[in-house]
């Protein structure tokens, strides 16, 4: 099938991803439900038909987190070697900093603002944050390490920290540089 006869997806489906982009762009507090029927090019009364509250769409838009990182994994488990695919992820991220530059790490940006709520999506998105964390663990152990809890921390924190830096300076360099770095260690683990 190609791009002109593949079926353009439901209205909930545009909605979730359209919820994902634009609470990433706005943030939650900022956004409202006529933006993402905007974007998602859904008449707002139809989102009510699919969604009863902004809360609904912000679980969407973590579930379309998920969505994406699972299948980012998923093509990096493809890769014959843990170190490979952990640099094939370090160079993904790389890839996007433009778009951290100015608005953040998509997750971690909703993570933070989500903290500050009192309704259990924060729970939701460490849920996301935890398979990354878990499959990063992974590698390492598949590498030999004993300490790969710490390492794979390390890793998320550091991608997290220069995605924070890389966003308050507007400064794309600055993930470039990081991510370098980042080769230069799991290299360096053996």
């Amino acid at each position: 099938m190609t791009d002109s006869t593949r079926a353009r997806p439901g209205k909930r489906e545009r909605l979730a991803a359209a919820a994902q982009r634009v609470l990433h762009e706005q943030g939650v507090e900022r956004t409202t439900l006529a933006d993402i029927a905007r974007a998602a090019d859904v008449p707002v009364g139809n989102v009510y038909y699919y969604f009863k509250t902004k809360d609904q769409l912000v679980e969407a838009a973590i579930g379309a987190h998920a969505g994406d990182l699972r299948s980012v994994l998923d093509a990096l488990d493809g890769l014959p070697a843990p170190r490979e695919r952990l640099t094939a992820l370090l160079r993904g991220w790389v890839a996007q900093r433009e778009v951290a530059a100015r608005y953040g790490c998509p997750t971690g940006t909703l993570a933070s603002e989500l903290d500050k709520r009192d309704d259990g999506l924060d729970r939701a998105v460490a849920g996301v944050m935890r398979v990354l964390l878990d499959w990063a663990e992974e590698q390492f152990r598949q590498m030999g390490r004993d300490d790969a809890r710490e390492l794979a921390v390390a890793l998320v924190a550091a991608y997290q920290g220069i995605s924070l830096l890389t966003n308050t300076f507007r400064d794309p360099e600055l993930m470039a540089v990081e991510g370098r770095r980042l080769e230069r260690w799991i290299d360096s683990l053996g």
